[in-house]
């Protein structure tokens, strides 16, 4: 896939974490320790130990991934996922670092908040816990898809914190519901530990008012804050950390173009080490061609399907979000693995899907180079971009 993209005088490939697991027909947890080094930035808390642990949790509708992080070395100490939450199946534990543990099959994890409970009861397991006791955390950091146009930059929660992340729900309503109840949670069972919100959306309030306007009504923007927000930008903040460094604090001098592959997708520019345009929009719909989603589509098609095929608003949010995409073209899969398995055997279909996936992303390339006045970097990351 890389060689049908290859369009800029360099290629810089990132990565951003471990390659996207497939999704399993049960509820699993997914937990280890880990020495792996990540090379984040600094932190101003401290202990008087001088070792600071920070939990990060990012709860999805049906998944919590987290990860136990010593920002004073620099390295995680623990991380895991559990997903399929509120469904009976094994529970499962991944061969990381130097402890794996199998679950008895039959574990149901009813809601979020037993996920956190069997998270913090797993990182103080005597023989392969990686806390003593609780007063070690430091802080917990949460990952907030949606933070609309107010949150340009992480946040302490508190009351009108929370408030606000309820009210950017009906931009994201498949995503900011389970990163609050994961933040009561959190609340719940640390309490008076200091909790702080990351915003997806934070690393794209630097785009100007003609990549993000939606040429509507401005009523609806006023009334509504209708416009381009963008997201992946704790992804896009990491890369581009990384490129800076890995190019001696040279990133404000370049044009540059990162690729976020995974099951969702995105695009985006930069100038001056800013964002300045990208492909999501006011939800993770537009854009790309993803796993499940479709991206850029005719408004106009959308129309046709409610009125000549009888779509209720529910059947169309469910066939743009979990029926189209790579799913869609191929009948087969929303993964780019299964893809490529099927484009081996000559599935026709399964190549459609292939072609269109990465012309979507060459035609984007070519239209941000022609926003930036040419291209000297371009980066590859997500699942599908490893």
């Amino acid at each position: 896939m890389r060689a049908a993209l290859r369009q800029s005088r360099r290629i810089w490939t990132v990565s951003t974490g471990p390659l996207c697991h497939r999704q399993r027909p049960f509820a699993r947890i997914v937990v280890g320790r880990c020495g792996r080094h990540h090379h984040h930035g600094g932190s101003s808390l401290r202990r008087g130990s001088g070792r600071v642990k920070i939990l990060v949790l990012n709860c999805g509708s049906s998944s919590v991934k987290y990860e136990l992080h010593d920002v004073s070395q620099h390295r995680a100490l623990a991380q895991g996922v559990i997903d399929r939450i509120g469904e009976v199946g094994e529970v499962l534990t991944a061969p990381r670092g130097e402890v794996a543990v199998v679950e008895p099959a039959g574990v149901r994890v009813r809601d979020h908040g037993e996920a956190l409970e069997l998270v913090i009861a797993r990182l103080l397991a005597p023989d392969s816990g990686a806390l003593k006791d609780l007063g070690e955390v430091a802080a917990v950091g949460h990952r907030v898809v949606h933070g609309g146009a107010r949150f340009s930059s992480a946040v302490r929660v508190t009351p009108e914190v929370m408030s606000a992340i309820e009210e950017c729900a009906t931009l994201a309503p498949l995503h900011n519901p389970p990163a609050l109840v994961g933040i009561k949670e959190a609340m719940r069972l640390l309490p008076g530990v200091p909790q702080v919100a990351v915003f997806d959306t934070a690393f794209h309030s630097t785009l100007p008012p003609r990549a993000h306007v939606y040429a509507l009504p401005y009523s609806y923007y006023e009334q509504h804050g209708l416009r381009r927000y963008g997201f992946h930008g704790l992804s896009y903040q990491y890369v581009s950390r990384r490129l800076d460094e890995s190019l001696g604090g040279r990133l404000r001098e370049l044009k540059v173009v990162i690729a976020h592959l995974g099951n969702g997708a995105s695009i985006t520019a930069l100038a001056d080490g800013r964002s300045v345009d990208t492909s999501m929009g006011l939800t993770p719909l537009e854009g790309l061609m993803m796993g499940s989603r479709g991206g850029d589509l005719d408004p106009g098609l959308l129309l046709f399907l409610m009125r000549e095929q009888g779509l209720s608003v529910e059947e169309l949010n469910n066939l743009l979000n979990h029926g189209s995409g790579l799913l869609g073209l191929s009948g087969r899969s929303n993964d780019m693995r299964d893809i490529l398995a099927g484009v081996a055997e000559g599935d026709e279909r399964c190549r459609l899907a292939f072609d269109a996936y990465c012309y979507r992303i060459k035609k984007y390339v070519g239209a941000y180079a022609a926003v930036l006045g040419g291209l000297d970097v371009l980066v590859f990351t997500g699942g599908v971009g490893e």
